[in-house]
């Protein structure tokens, strides 16, 4: 546990130590109006549309089961018996 520890820190510590420069990117840079940005938002609207879709479907799924349920312990009351006899 403690090598674990050990070499978690130093991972983590390496970049910040590097000499390496480190460049933003466009959204975080500020130009809005670059192809980068322009993939970003279009992947996240992508991304949110899965996201309610499954959500969505699993909703629709319960309410599904519940109403069928409702309905199976619910029979609907049978005809009476003397309308057939006032004919």
């Amino acid at each position: 546990m403690k090598l674990l520890r050990k070499f978690l820190m130093v991972a983590a510590l390496v970049p910040i130590l590097s000499e390496s420069h480190v460049f933003a990117c466009a959204a975080c840079y500020g130009k809005t109006d670059s192809a980068l940005a322009n993939g970003m938002n279009w992947g996240i609207l992508t991304l949110l549309g899965v996201v309610l879709t499954v959500l969505t479907s699993i909703a629709l799924f319960f309410v599904h089961i519940v109403r069928k349920e409702e309905a199976l312990s619910n029979p609907p009351p049978p005809p009476p018996a003397d309308a057939a006899t006032d004919l």
